[in-house]
């Protein structure tokens, strides 16, 4: 240790020794890596008791189930039984708090297997409250227990408030001048006036009167949406309603999900989640909402009608409301990390609770393993942490009537020890659980960690973003592959990645945009992230785009590039749609959304992130809706287009044709040296015929056969077609060179003949005889 560094550390003894003797922070400063002695002695929780009543009585209660849950006691006394699970807290008090903010602690003397519990007579529904944890404050072995600091319930099933994140709310003395020990300063400040409480909700909702829509996957069309910004700026839902629960169930929301046929909504976070404190700094928030600390509770900014436990309500009502009208809820769930961040993040809940027991550690036990960029990685592997995770699933399945689950860097949880184990205790317990079994789990996998990128790994049961999907397809229409061998496997289901263990083609979601990344029609106008407006000098979102802007940058007048950009919007939705696997689609890029280039709006909350309805005015926009809903309709409408098994690519007939085959534009199947060779254009030929399955009669599944020629090329290319046995005449379906989509015409061309495929632009034609 340099002479510097050492009498740094002398003075900040010195300073903590008269912290101590004044009653401000305790610091705790580190020497060498070694903890020295502190030169008060064992520093031990003061218990801050500034606008505390004196306890109300408090009877044994029960240890199950973890959190506050309202009912009847002993001698049917109404009151509310509080449990939480702190391994290593000294004690616990829960905290109750009346509308003027006094709070009124209760210790909780019960401890079972390591759960705190207590039942609190006269505790009602809509009672405020939190916890506050005694123990060590010891950072270097994990011990981050801080009792001035007000905890939010981790079962909290409501939450009243908002994370602001003034130094208050850190458990450490967050602006301590030498930083690198300032996560070992203890901040003795009071939290509970600058932070949210947990709310008490009684829930009594059997949802009898709710009919689950349990679309198969193979007939699932995601629509990936916002509920605030896809509700703001709607002109048909009340101004009141915008940006809520509320809003995205009411009629005017409804009514466009129906007309384009989607049949699942995927809601970006909905958890309870804080800002982080550089955006608030810059007078930005966490707009997407992937920074969780209630994962019971539905964001209270979110609800229209109040949180003080109504937007529990207020969120069923919503689910209810796409249930009748056919349309499936998957929420979109961060369970890898919390808001905590890492050791100068704030303490909000469980840091303050169990550092040591909820998150990965590194060896130097003030440190966090970070698998997920965001500074913190919840231990997945822990009991208590995987009973949070999966009481949390059954209850937005149970008690909310969610349809399924996305989950944010799915790799994380999946990790053991340190590397990703596809045997490890969450996908063990998932695979088992009665409840969670059943419905849709859908994986992002990969995490930022070593070893993290998982696509095609995942176990039967879940599905995956398939990035290799949207990659294969973005560089198609580019013109950035240097063959079809990839885009093959990728319109037909992904075989190479999914044909394994049972799994089936709608293993693999497909899609070309997501929430994270540039909109659908961003990726045809930029080939560069503009993120100044994050405040991060456009250092922030990927550089690795794979967008071509059809020769200018950002938007232009040229009518010449308007068009273009348009037909590669229909080229782009149009293979999708047509694609095996699942689609998934971005709220607005069915009419052109656009964020100004922005390919990383997390903290956009405002029109660049909102979806803009005033786009649906312009005929060229209402041109792009109409063709993504016929594609949705005919999907619906065409098993050979959702197959719930793989192609064979064999004959299954004495006339030798097959269910799947490859053709060339001059009119010849793919050979080995075809799929190797320079090519911009593909042919796939998708037989009727041939559908594995039966209906739910037991009959076989048949339907007509369709012939997709797609052509990235920038000239217009001569296209024999295929003849008997494949086919004596098509009729064209659609063809994306045409601006106007409503009523394609519907001509005819005989098997054998040449027809001439435009630049740019997919044809699909059906098979007449």
């Amino acid at each position: 240790m340099s002479s510097a560094a050492e009498q740094e550390a002398v003075e900040a003894v010195s300073n903590a020794a008269e912290a101590v003797r004044s009653g401000r922070a305790v610091p705790v400063p580190q020497i060498d890596g070694r903890l020295k002695e502190r030169p008060n002695g064992q520093v031990r929780s003061q218990v801050v008791r500034v606008h505390a009543r004196p306890g109300a009585p408090v009877w044994p209660g029960s240890s199950h189930p973890l959190g506050a849950r309202f009912h009847h006691g002993p001698d049917g006394t109404a009151g509310t039984n509080f449990a939480l699970w702190a391994q290593g807290a000294e004690a616990v008090e829960v905290c109750l708090f009346d509308e003027a903010g006094a709070e009124t602690r209760c210790t909780l003397t019960e401890h079972t297997h390591e759960i705190w519990h207590g039942f609190v007579p006269g505790v009602r529904p809509g009672q405020r409250y939190g916890f506050r944890v005694h123990g060590r404050w010891d950072p270097w072995t994990g011990a981050r227990y801080n009792p001035a600091k007000l905890l939010l319930d981790p079962y909290a099933r409501a939450v009243d408030g908002d994370f602001t994140l003034p130094p208050e709310v850190y458990a450490h003395v967050r602006d301590w001048p030498q930083q690198y020990i300032a996560d070992t300063v203890r901040d003795d400040r009071d939290s509970a006036p600058f932070v949210p409480k947990g709310v008490v909700v009684h829930d009594d909702d059997d949802w009898a009167d709710d009919v689950r829509p349990k679309t198969p996957w193979a007939d699932s069309v995601i629509y990936e949406l916002h509920v605030r910004g896809f509700t703001m700026r709607h002109p048909g839902i009340p101004e009141e309603l915008r940006g809520t629960y509320a809003g995205l169930a009411h009629p005017a929301a409804i009514e466009h999900l129906t007309r384009l046929g989607v049949t699942a909504v995927e809601l970006l976070p909905v958890h309870q989640f804080a800002h982080e404190d550089h955006l608030l700094r810059r007078g930005l928030r966490n707009y997407w909402g992937y920074n969780s600390i209630g994962y019971f509770a539905p964001h209270a900014g979110y609800s229209a009608s109040g949180t003080a436990g109504q937007q529990v309500g207020e969120f069923k009502r919503m689910v209810r409301a796409l249930h009748a009208a056919g349309i499936e809820v998957i929420l979109d769930v961060v369970y890898n990390h919390t808001a905590e961040a890492g050791e100068l993040g704030p303490t909000l809940s469980l840091r303050g609770i169990d550092n040591r027991g909820y998150y990965r550690l590194q060896s130097d036990q003030r440190r966090y393993s970070d698998y997920t960029g965001c500074g913190n990685t919840l231990h997945a592997g822990r009991p208590h942490v995987l009973r949070l995770i999966t009481d949390s699933l059954r209850y937005w399945v149970t008690e909310m009537g969610v349809d399924g689950f996305r989950f944010d860097l799915a790799a994380a949880l999946a990790r053991s020890m340190h590397d990703v184990d596809m045997l490890s205790p969450f996908l063990a317990v998932i695979a088992q659980d009665p409840v969670l079994r059943r419905v849709k789990l859908i994986a992002e996998p990969w995490d930022v960690g070593s070893g993290g990128y998982q696509v095609g790994a995942f176990p039967p049961l879940w599905t995956e973003w398939n990035d290799r999907y949207r990659d294969a397809v973005r560089d198609f229409w580019r013109g950035a592959l240097p063959d079809v061998r990839d885009l093959g496997y990728r319109l037909s289901g992904s075989s190479d990645l999914y044909a394994w263990g049972g799994r089936r083609p709608y293993a693999s979601v497909n899609f070309v945009t997501a929430h994270d990344g540039f909109t659908l029609r961003d990726l045809v106008t930029y080939e560069r992230k503009h993120n100044e407006g994050n405040g991060e000098a456009n250092r922030d979102g990927t550089n690795d785009n794979r967008s071509w802007n059809c020769g200018a940058e950002g938007e232009s007048d040229d009518p010449r590039i308007g068009v273009l950009r348009r037909r590669q919007l229909r080229n782009l939705l149009t293979t999708l749609l047509l694609s095996t696997g699942v689609p998934m689609l971005v709220a607005g890029d069915e009419f052109g959304r656009t964020q100004d280039g922005n390919n990383n709006a997390y903290c956009q909350d405002n029109e660049t992130g909102w979806v803009d309805w005033s786009l649906l005015e312009d005929p060229a926009w209402q041109s792009l809706f109409s063709l993504t809903s016929r594609l949705i309709a005919l999907r619906h409408a065409h098993p050979v287009l959702r197959r719930r098994a793989f192609f064979s690519g064999r004959s299954q007939g004495a006339d030798g044709l097959r269910d799947l085959a490859w053709f060339t534009p001059a009119g010849a199947e793919m050979t080995e040296r075809d799929w190797y060779a320079p090519a911009a254009a593909l042919g796939m030929y998708l037989s009727g015929r041939d559908i594995p399955g039966r209906d739910e009669r037991g009959r076989q599944v048949t339907d007509d056969s369709f012939l997709a020629l797609l052509h990235a090329g920038d000239r217009p290319v001569a296209w024999v077609l295929p003849e008997a046995p494949w086919a004596e005449e098509y009729e064209v379906v659609l063809d994306t060179s045409l601006e106007a989509q409503s009523d394609p015409p519907r001509t005819r061309h005989r098997g054998g003949r040449t027809l001439t495929v435009p630049a740019r632009s997919v044809l699909l034609l059906r098979v007449v005889s």
